[in-house]
């Protein structure tokens, strides 16, 4: 790359929207120039999860007015800009539609070229950003889609290791807030509660702990969460808050399990010791009892914990802009009828793994 690449990122996947300007530089570094996210949490708060319509309607709304943020707080105008990124999928598809059509507005009136972005990418490339981390590494992705372990070999090339064969470990956070009354979204009110509680009154199951591979289960532990509850004559205040730190518990053991697994793996391909960095990406990685956990089992391997800050691991549209710069620094673009992607998993030649649908 000969100079530097100033592209404008749109991310619209899911119910947050947003739009952020990156700066990628000759020697691959990376820098924000703004970063603009709408969170919709309170749209969807009232029925206990992502409604799609809603989104759709919300990102219709505020997606024009976000992206002219963006590019005020970064102090350009379009014609500065060397591209055009957008979350392509997975997501929601009235979602990906609107940012899709708006980014592609834009680089027809600008002549600009378009990029669309796997928004899974977008998570799994953040480091570069965020710590000028370069390929290889460990990639742990958990939000309320997708739980996956990758390996991360170069900008383009993802592994699969391991991924939920049933729920997203996001999902079985907010659905046992929905459960105990917590609230939307679960997974900190379920960090908050558990943190007054006592982690060892109930004996929950650590799904697939001890077996070989790196796959995930949390469909059963949430239905143990379930039955605990119902066998009580009356949830308490302290029920609530041992049921939670019960249920972090039991997460936490399932990860480390399944990361164990996952760093043997990665370090028998790597042997040279090349890439011996955990990253960690998602809503989820906001969990203090997770990262703690995280942060152990990495000294115990002699791997870095690298995890960005939390407003880059949840949805956002830096990261959509990152990649962008990266494919287009690579020569690649997208054509304007390119299509958006419900499913679109980072590693398409993994072995379909049963019952995990998009969270593959």
């Amino acid at each position: 790359m000969a100079k530097c690449l100033t592209v404008l990122g749109i991310e619209t996947s899911c119910d947050e929207t947003a739009a952020s300007v990156v700066k990628l530089t000759p020697d691959g570094s990376g820098s924000t120039l703004s970063d603009v996210v709408l969170s919709q949490t309170a749209d969807h708060a009232i029925f206990g999860g992502v409604v799609p319509e809603i989104a759709a309607r919300a990102h219709i709304s505020h997606l024009d007015r976000l992206v002219d943020k963006a590019m005020q707080d970064a102090g350009l105008d379009y014609p500065q800009l060397d591209g055009v990124a957008v979350a392509s999928g997975p997501g929601l598809m009235g979602g990906l539609l609107v940012g899709m059509m708006t980014a592609k507005a834009i680089a027809l009136a600008h002549d600009l070229p378009f990029i669309g972005v796997n928004h899974l990418e977008g998570h799994a490339l953040t480091p570069g950003l965020t710590h000028d981390l370069k390929p290889p590494y460990l990639l742990l992705l958990v939000s309320g889609g997708h739980t996956q372990i990758v390996a991360v070999e170069a900008v383009g090339e993802y592994h699969r290791y391991g991924t939920t064969i049933d729920d997203a470990l996001g999902e079985a956070f907010d659905k046992t807030a929905k459960l105990l009354n917590l609230g939307y979204p679960g997974g900190p009110a379920v960090e908050a509660a558990a943190r007054n509680g006592d982690a060892e009154r109930f004996s929950f199951p650590r799904p697939l702990k001890g077996r070989p591979g790196c796959d995930f289960s949390f469909s059963g532990l949430k239905t143990a969460v379930r039955q605990a509850a119902q066998e009580l004559d009356r949830v308490s205040e302290t029920d609530v808050a041992d049921i939670c730190a019960s249920f972090q518990m039991a997460v936490t053991d399932s990860l480390k399990d399944r990361l164990q697994n996952a760093i043997g793996q990665f370090a028998g391909q790597h042997a040279d010791g090349r890439g011996r960095t955990l990253v960690v990406a998602g809503g989820v990685a906001a969990n203090r009892k997770i990262r703690d956990v995280l942060a152990g089992l990495c000294d115990s391997n002699g791997f870095n914990l690298v995890i960005p800050p939390i407003d880059l691991c949840t949805d956002n549209a830096a990261m959509i802009a990152w990649v962008g710069a990266l494919q287009l620094a690579r020569g690649k673009s997208d054509r304007l009828d390119l299509a958006a992607r419900a499913r679109w998993p980072l590693d398409p030649d993994a072995a379909p793994a049963a019952f995990a649908g998009k969270k593959a």
